[in-house]
Order: structure tokens, then C-alpha cells, then sequence
């Protein structure tokens, strides 16, 4: 009996000897990839209605390649001269690209220089205008002329009223993030991009629905899902309302500053998570004497000083107002269109009896009825000419007070900003999650870019520098705010030291080059601060203000010979700049 025992047993042993190891033990499923981006054309094949529907609306040709088809919708030539330089710009078409020009003449006629760039990419859609891209080396620029819809001229971009920026207006990752569908910045060198800066040219499906490449890999398969199960997309309509709004807040709310979170980049989003985990937006308290007025990127923040929205607050989680509760991102109605359209989204909640007032005031509007052209009117929008947008405060009668809730955003341990996307579903006004190292860059922004409000965020911004000199020392951005500090103090040996140790740390800040450079020029050791200025110009070498500060750096160290060289490449980069024209002259006598 054993003998026929262990005769099966090493029967069976052989036998499964012979069988594939696979089929030995379960099969393990590979790990999963993340999930890539597909582009839109992957998409359309099989939503290709959705597709030529959102292609037709703004977000879907926000960004245009200057093609010999698309110049046959552009107006040129054309001419402007700005009254505050005297220079001149032109717009010209030639051998099926498009060109800027930018140029002086003296007195008596000649040309004192002359500044032509070929222009890439349209950028923005024309409902109250468009603008143009151009690229130099591997840098993105503004060009300094916008075509405006409503004067059907062109004529200075955006902010080229106040500042003189000729071709010299670096674009940022997190204004391309939003008129583009996928951009390819160089990591730490802002304004810089890849040889081929955008993967996707327009916005597309994927900025709000997330990297597609799981979705088409499993609807290849053949997978169904139930409706709204689908793990493999995101879907913005079966998030919560904060987590849906966020997608919109990435672009349309800009607050006062934002702060990218630790190691983030804008490319870091992706729907369906908090986008206060890559980048946070805060808002300058307003007060009663100076509320609120500014709808230019500000949809969010107005939307959500609306009764409809405040009051949707005390709902279940799907009936709360959000963006897409009157906006189908995929569908954008014509001007004649939109009354109806949103008419009938008002509709949803309130009633034709709703309105009260009289029928002879409802019938006056045009169309008669318009819910939008009595309760959300279009304004002006004072940083750009010739344009209006929305108001998106919904206002029952124009005259509505703000609610108190406007005045009462802020909270005790930030009694000075307000936290705009707080990652937090609660209904209560913002709290301060901010940690205080994204408090630190919120108030040094704001302390750059509102100078007006100095005396109230230096205070802040020390405070809480104060705290992080305690915590966290090994950290670059705190210690080149304390080589700031200390600079300003006029406490050199301290600046210096700490702005070493930053650079030491993160070598690719600008900005702590740049006061390194200034550092070591007032403590009279100007060989370091000529070699601190070219590394910020090394980091930036477009930015006229670098090149400029080292030739006075080159000057006052005695590199005459190597001054006027400067000056030379300068004017090669810059030839606008009239002031160092006469300086090269100067040294050349």
C-alpha cells in the first residue's frame, strides 16, 4: 500500500513538473501605469459631436499656428505709434508669414533703429480680440501689438499702456497652462520651452477630463461601464461641486496671487483632485468702502458672492450651484443664442414668475426676457481696451448690496488673505491651511506686484519669515528671503551669508542672484557682484533690467572694453532702448 502511494505521489509530481509555471499559481495583474495624454484627436474618434462642437467654442481654438490659411483672416497690414515713446509698430504679411515691427525716427527722419520679429501662434480667441506669439531662441514672447474685435485695429497689448515692453514680455508656464492645451516648459528657467513647445495647441478634452490614455486602452478592450462609473476618465459632473469648480478655478480665478505648492509645476493638475495640492489662490480681503469690482479672471470669486450659489450651499452635494450648473464647457452659444440659452438654465431653479419685475421692463430687454442681460451684465474690463465680460455675481437687482459673507473671509490665523481654493468642501468661510511657507511667496508676490499695499504685507511677510527662520532653515526660498531681509537692512555680511546658502540649495533663483549681485556691489566687492549678475542673466537672458545692471556692474569694476561689449549685445537684444543707445555712443567716443 505505501509502494503504491509514493508511486502516485511521484506520479503527480512529475506531472505537474510538466505544467507552465504560470498556470502554478494565480496570474498577477501588471501594475498600472499612469495614465498619459492621448491629445484630442484620440478623443474625437469616438465623441467626434462633443469634438466639432467644443472645436467651435473659445476654449477649442484658444491657441492658433500662424498658417498662409490663417492669415487670410488676419487684418494687416497695419500701424500704430504709441504716444508715450514715439515708436512705431506695424503688422505686415510677407511671403505667407506674419510679422511685428517695432521703430524710431529722429527728427529728421532717419531711422534710429528698427526691431522685426516673425509672429507663431495667435493666442486668445477674438471675442474681444486676439494676440500673437513669437519665439526667441528657446523663449516665448507676447508680441507688443493685440488686434482688438470692438475698434477692429490693432493696437498695444494688454499692459503695454503702462510699460514700455517692446518684444521683451517673457509668457510664463501659468499663463500658457490656460490658453493652451499642453505646453512644455524647461523646468526652472521660466519662459523657456521645449523645441516643440506645445504637445496640443488648443485646449482640449484632457484639461478638464484628465490624461486619457486609460480610458482609450479600456474602450478599445470593449469594457462598458455603468453610466458615471467609468474609473478610467474624470468626469467633471460626478465630482463634488468643489472638486468640479476647481477645474474651472485652475483657469478662471486668478486672485490677487498664486503660490505653486513645493516642487509643483501648473503640468502637475489633474482634474478630480484639490487643486490647492499644486497651486494656491489667494485674494486680497476687500472692505466696504472697497468691495469687490473686478471681473477680469474673477468668475469664481463672483459667482460665489451670489445668493444662487450661497444659497445652494445648504443643498445635498448634487444640487449645490457650480460652474457647469449654467455652463456646458463642450457647447458655447452664439451672442444671438444666449439669452435662450441661459434663460433656460436660470429656469432650472427659479420660474417665469420668479422675475418681479413689471412686464412692461422684461419685455424692453433685447430679446425680451434676457435673465442674463438684467442680472449678469456685461462691464468693462479696465486692464484691457476695448473689451467687457460678464459679471458673474448674479444680482437680483443692480443696485444689491454685497452680503456681509464678502467682508467676513478670512479668518484668525490669516486675517489678510483670503484662501480661495482651501482643499475643503465645507461651506464655512475660507480657514488659513495655508502652510506658511506658501504664505511667505503669497506675501512677497503681492508685496512685488501691489506696492500700494506694502504697509500691510511687509508686516506679514516678516512675521512669518520670522517663523520659518526657526523651522526651516534648509529650505532655498527662506533663506533667500532672509538674504533679502537682510539686504534691505543694509546688514551685507547676514544677506550675503544667506544668500549663498540659497543659491547653494536651489541654484536656479533669479531673483536671489540678482540680490546677491546687489549685495556684494554695496559692500564694494564688485568682482563677486559682476559674477552674481551673470548668473541671474545666464538664468534670464532676456530680461533688459539684468542686462542692463551689468554694465553699471562692469562700469564701476573698471571692465571698461568689456562694458561696451555689453552695450553692444545689449542693443543687439534691445534696440529700443533709446538711454543705452546714447550710453554706447558715449563709450564709443
Amino acid at each position: 500500500m505505501a509502494n503504491r502511494l509514493q508511486s502516485a505521489t511521484i506520479a503527480l509530481l512529475s506531472l505537474l513538473a510538466l505544467i507552465p509555471s504560470s498556470a502554478q499559481k494565480p496570474a498577477q495583474k501588471p501594475a498600472q501605469k499612469p495614465p498619459t495624454y492621448v491629445d484630442t484627436q484620440a478623443c474625437s474618434r469616438c465623441h467626434l459631436e462633443i469634438a466639432n462642437h467644443f472645436a467651435q467654442a473659445s476654449m477649442g481654438h484658444s491657441l492658433t499656428q500662424i498658417t498662409p490659411e490663417y492669415l487670410k483672416t488676419i487684418q494687416a497690414p497695419a500701424s500704430f505709434t504709441d504716444p508715450k515713446t514715439g515708436h512705431q509698430f506695424t503688422v505686415q504679411i510677407e511671403n505667407g508669414k506674419l510679422y511685428q515691427s517695432e521703430s524710431e525716427t529722429d527728427a529728421a527722419g532717419k531711422q534710429l533703429f528698427r526691431n522685426t520679429h516673425q509672429l507663431q501662434w495667435i493666442i486668445g480667441t477674438g471675442e474681444n480680440g486676439f494676440g500673437a506669439l513669437l519665439r526667441r531662441d528657446d523663449y516665448l514672447f507676447q508680441a507688443p501689438l493685440s488686434y482688438y474685435s470692438k475698434a477692429a485695429h490693432w493696437q498695444l497689448s494688454p499692459g503695454y499702456q503702462n510699460e514700455a515692453l517692446s518684444f521683451n514680455r517673457i509668457l510664463l508656464p501659468g499663463c500658457l497652462y490656460c490658453h493652451s492645451g499642453r505646453p512644455v516648459p524647461i523646468a526652472n528657467h521660466p519662459g523657456q520651452y521645449a523645441a516643440q513647445p506645445f504637445t496640443q495647441a488648443s485646449v482640449g478634452c484632457e484639461n478638464c477630463h484628465g490624461p486619457g490614455s486609460a480610458h482609450v486602452e479600456s474602450m478599445g478592450q470593449g469594457d462598458s461601464y455603468a453610466k458615471g462609473k467609468d474609473p478610467t476618465i474624470v468626469n467633471p459632473a460626478r465630482l463634488t461641486a468643489k472638486l468640479s469648480d476647481d477645474i474651472c478655478m485652475s483657469c478662471h480665478q486668478t486672485g490677487d496671487t498664486r503660490v505653486l505648492q513645493p516642487g509643483k509645476t501648473y503640468q502637475d493638475f489633474r482634474p478630480g483632485q484639490p487643486l490647492d495640492k499644486t497651486v494656491s489662490i489667494f485674494q486680497i480681503p476687500p472692505t466696504r468702502e472697497n468691495p469687490p469690482q473686478d471681473d477680469h479672471v474673477e468668475h469664481y470669486y463672483s459667482m460665489s458672492l451670489s445668493k444662487c450659489f450661497r444659497a445652494s450651499l445648504s443643498k445635498p452635494e448634487d444640487k449645490r450651484m457650480r460652474c457647469i450648473t449654467c455652463h456646458d464647457p463642450h457647447i458655447e452659444p452664439t451672442t444671438a443664442e444666449a439669452p435662450a440659452y441661459f434663460n433656460s438654465r436660470c429656469l432650472t431653479c427659479h420660474t417665469a414668475q420668479s422675475c418681479k419685475a413689471p412686464k412692461a421692463v422684461r419685455q424692453a430687454t433685447s430679446p425680451a426676457d434676457n435673465c442674463i442681460g438684467c442680472h449678469m451684465p456685461k462691464r468693462d474690463v479696465v486692464v484691457i481696451s476695448h473689451s467687457s465680460i460678464t459679471n458673474h455675481r448674479i444680482l437680483a437687482r443692480p443696485d444689491e448690496p454685497f452680503p456681509d459673507a464678502a467682508f467676513q473671509q478670512t479668518s484668525a490665523a490669516m486675517p489678510d488673505l483670503i484662501h480661495l481654493n482651501r482643499a475643503s468642501d465645507s461651506a464655512q468661510p475660507p480657514s488659513a491651511t495655508a502652510s506658511a511657507l506658501t504664505r511667505l511667496q503669497a506675501y512677497a508676490d503681492i508685496l512685488k506686484q501691489k506696492p500700494q499695499y506694502a504697509a500691510t504685507y511687509t508686516a506679514s511677510w516678516l512675521k512669518t519669515l520670522s517663523e520659518l527662520e526657526t523651522t526651516t532653515t534648509r529650505n532655498a526660498l527662506v533663506q533667500a528671503a532672509l538674504g533679502h531681509r537682510d539686504l534691505q537692512d543694509h546688514n551685507l555680511p547676514q544677506a550675503i551669508s544667506h544668500l549663498q546658502q540659497s543659491l547653494q540649495l536651489d541654484p536656479t533663483q533669479t531673483e536671489a542672484c540678482v540680490d546677491l549681485s546687489e549685495a556684494y556691489d554695496q559692500a564694494n566687492q564688485p568682482e563677486e557682484a559682476i559674477a552674481a549678475q551673470k548668473k541671474a542673466i545666464l538664468l534670464d537672458p532676456f530680461v533688459p533690467a539684468l542686462q542692463k545692471t551689468l554694465v553699471f556692474r562692469l562700469i564701476n569694476g573698471k571692465h571698461y572694453e568689456e562694458a561696451q561689449a555689453a552695450m553692444e549685445k545689449y542693443l543687439q537684444l534691445f534696440p529700443e532702448d533709446d538711454f543705452m543707445r546714447k550710453m554706447l555712443a558715449m563709450a564709443r567716443e
